[in-house]
Formats: structure tokens, sequence, C-alpha cells
């Protein structure tokens, strides 16, 4: 398999819809059969439901038949992350401890995408409780990279970014805490992007690090990408840091252009990384260049303190949010014969490898004598970067960089090196920590011929300018292609 299906994009399969010029159940039964002859390579997919997407489709058909709207997205397939909740369908997020599990209510996003007319066909694959830069580390095997089943999708949200780079799906969510949607956008060659942190609920989206998990889009144009951003974000009473002010964008004004603009190209995201993905880095601004934005360099060196920073404050807030396993109020139970050895012994049994490392490295980072030292002191670095993008950003509008130091590594090379592994998110981690959005979109290949993505950056509630200079990009790449 190679790079994308040629299958109608989200938007226009929605028109089809919408005008009955395709069915709803047609558009999801083709769904299916592409993840039948696609999802045993690739394994993108943990829970396929069939009878309720089809069940679904028909109600859409219904609604067209009788004249009426099913929404902005009626009857296109999409995938969910396993980490949001489903009620009756079980949700797994990539691990033992929950792999029976089947919530009792619906995340906001999947009460908002049925409203929207989209029709869930599955939950896909992802590391276990979103740990993990490469899909390995789900406990129900790991996902494999549309373009090379030997290389990784990226991660945590692979499976997502599998799904639709592979044609299964034209849309699909994922959950970014550190970048787990922009790099394995980059690595399958998709766009992918995380909103302002508080843009989209996080009612229904299992934990893993609180301040700084975000739920996104994955698509195949930034069209379809923004689209789908507008189904799930504004305000949401049951998730008490949503904000009262989020917005959806206008797709009409995505096509404005940046004339005018102030780009900054950030050198800590592009001289420090693989040469052929800062050629690629380069090759966007020089296409922002032309397009009429004044490109300039900037440096921001705070952002080089983001790795170590948030490898403490998102273990910190793992080990308090997964505290709640514990065999007794849902989830694997292990029966032991006191309550003590109940506990440990579920959670060794539940938690893989890597759940178990954060959970550790998180527990002393907060323990007693070591907490200033280091979360608070994590902490206070975090402010130190806030402050550092804040500058920057009063000098351009935008910032641009990689959003993988590589393309698509291959299977098991970094399984053994933790410290390799967490790199992988150097450049993604800046804006979790800031709670500002980004976005990952396609714009050549490397020396390998895999996918390389750039990743635009901007302020807060910027996301009208992040859609508007991806698609500059975009349209870049499909003029030349």
């Amino acid at each position: 398999m190679s790079g994308t299906s040629p299958t109608p994009g989200a938007l226009e399969l929605a028109a089809e819809v919408r005008s009955g010029e395709r069915s709803a159940r047609q558009a999801v039964e083709e769904a299916l059969e592409r993840v039948a002859l696609h999802d045993p390579q690739l394994h993108a997919f943990v829970t396929v439901t069939e009878e309720s997407a089809l069940e679904a489709a028909d109600g859409i058909d219904r609604a067209v038949a009788q004249g009426g709207d099913p929404g902005p997205l009626a009857g296109v397939p999409i995938a969910l992350k396993d980490n949001l909740c489903t009620r009756g369908v079980r949700t797994t997020c990539g691990s033992r401890i929950l792999e029976h599990w089947h919530p009792p209510y619906d995340a906001t996003v999947v009460t908002s995408l049925r409203a929207a007319g989209a029709v869930t066909i599955g939950k896909t694959n992802m590391d276990e409780f979103a740990m993990g830069s490469s899909t390995e580390n789900s406990a129900f095997g790991p996902t494999a990279n549309p373009w090379d089943p030997a290389r990784v999708p990226g991660g945590s949200s692979g499976g997502s970014a599998a799904s639709v780079a592979s044609g299964m799906v034209p849309l699909a969510l994922g959950s970014d805490t550190g970048g787990s949607i922009r790099q394995p956008a980059s690595l399958c060659g998709v766009v992918g992007m995380k909103p302002t942190y508080g843009a989209v609920s996080r009612y229904g989206l299992v934990a893993f690090a609180s301040s700084l998990d975000q739920i996104g889009p994955f698509a195949r144009t930034v069209r379809d990408a923004a689209a789908l951003y507008n189904v799930i974000c504004g305000h949401d009473p049951c998730d008490s840091t949503s904000l009262p002010d989020a917005a959806a964008v206008d797709l009409a004004a995505l096509d404005d252009g940046v004339e005018g603009r102030r780009i900054g190209v950030l050198t800590e995201l592009v001289d420090e990384m693989a040469p052929d993905v800062a050629a690629q880095v380069r090759r966007a601004a020089d296409v922002l260049d032309r397009a009429g934005a004044s490109v300039v360099e900037i440096s921001v060196p705070e952002v080089r303190y983001g790795l170590s920073a948030y490898y403490l404050i998102a273990p910190a807030e793992a080990s308090s949010n997964l505290a709640r396993y514990d065999g007794v109020r849902y989830g694997l139970r292990v029966d032991a014969p006191d309550v003590a050895r109940m506990n440990a012994a579920t959670r060794a049994a539940g938690f893989g490898p890597e759940v178990k490392r954060r959970i550790m490295l998180g527990t002393y980072a907060l323990s007693a004598g070591y907490y200033d030292a280091y979360y608070g002191q994590a902490q206070r670095v975090r402010t130190v970067l806030i402050e550092a993008m804040g500058r920057a950003y009063g000098e351009v509008d935008a910032l641009l960089g990689a959003t993988s130091p590589t393309t698509a590594f291959t299977m098991g090379a970094k399984t053994d090196d933790p410290l390799s592994m967490y790199r992988s998110d150097v450049c993604t981690i800046p804006s979790n920590l800031t709670g500002a959005p980004a976005i990952s979109v396609p714009v050549g290949s490397g020396e390998d011929g895999l996918p390389i993505g750039v990743q635009v950056l901007v302020p807060a509630y910027g996301e009208p300018l992040v859609f508007q200079v991806a698609r500059v990009l975009e349209d870049a790449v499909l003029s030349t292609s």
C-alpha cells in the first residue's frame, strides 16, 4: 500500500449524501469494505462497529428522503481514537486494564459528530493510555504505516492517522497531549490539527495528562480538517476547562491566503532536524514567501526546554489520573487475598511497561521532598516557555517548523531506548505546554520516499490563521503533484 486512496473527501461525500446522489449506507458500506481489505495488514482498528454504523447510515438516508438535512458531515464515515468514550461500545485506551470496558455514556465530541450526521465505524488503535510516539505500546499489537508497513505510523494516535492515510475513512479523531495528532499525521502524510486548549470539550476523553490533552481532527485535506474542527469545537458545561468563547472557523475564508502576514521560521525546529526534514521546512517557507507573506528567521531557545518539562508534567498528571484503575470501580480485576494485593496484581497485569514507567516517574516527581525540585520546577519552565512564545508572537503572526525530527522509523527501532522515543515529540510539545493551536500539513517526501509534514504554530484562538496558512502550503503541494 502506498499513500492515500482516491476516495471522496469528507465535504464532497456529505454533499452527495445530502443531495441524494449517494446514499449514506453506500458510503458506509464502501468504508467497511476498505477496512476489511486494508486493516488486516495495518491493524488501525481495535473495534469495528459495522452493525451500528449501518443502522446510523439508514437513519440518515431516511432523513434525506423526508427532505431533512442530517448535518454538515451527513453520511461521512469517521474513526475514533479508542480513548473517546462511546456508549455501549468498548473503549480500551489500548490497555488490557480496559479491554472489556463499555462506557455508559458518549464523549461530547461523539454526540456532536452524531448531530452533524457523521457515522462512527470503529475505534482506532493507540499507544496505551496515549503514552507513546509509535503505536507500538498498544496491548493489542502495533499499527503499521500505510506507506510502508515495516514502519511505525507515529503515535499515540497512530490508528487514526493510518485509517485516514490508507483511505479507509476520510476523517478521524485523535487526542494530542504532546504531539499525538500532529506527529502521526506527519509520518502518515495527512493533515492533523491540535486546537487551542479548551476549544474542544474533553468530556469523555479518558485522561492522560489533563492540563495538556486536547481532541482534534485528522483529514486528507485542510478544508475537511477545518470542517471537522467546526463540528467538535465550542463550549461544553460538562468540561470545566472548556472555553466559553471557542468559535468555529469560516470555511469560506480558508483561501484568503497569507499576503501581508508575518511568518517566523523557528530555527530550533529546523536546524536541529534531519536534513531532508529541514529542507522541506525551508521549501515551505519559500512557498509562503512567494504567497506574499513576510518570512523571517526567529529563534526561541526556550523551546529546547520543553521536552524535559513535559516528561515531568505529563507523567505526574498521569500518575494521578491512572490511580482510578484499582480493580474495584471498573476495568480489569485480578483477585487476591486482600485489597492491597488485589490493587497491585490488577495494575501489574493490566498496565504495560511504558505506562508503568511513566507512573513511577510521575509519582516520584510528585513525592514529598522532590515535588518542588521536579514537578514544581517543570511548571516554572512551562511558564518561561509560554512567555517566550508570547514574545515571538509579538513579532510574527505564525511560526513554521518541523512536525517530526525524522520520517517514519522502522518498527522496533526505538522500543528499547525510551529516551530516543521521547525525542520524537520535541517539535510538537511546545504547543501543548502553551495551550496554543498547531497543525501539521504534508508538504513532500524525505530521501526514503516517506511523507514529511511541516508544522504551523499560532497563538491561542488562532485557528482561522492556522488553517489559512496550511491551505497555502497544501495548495502549493497540490499544484506541483
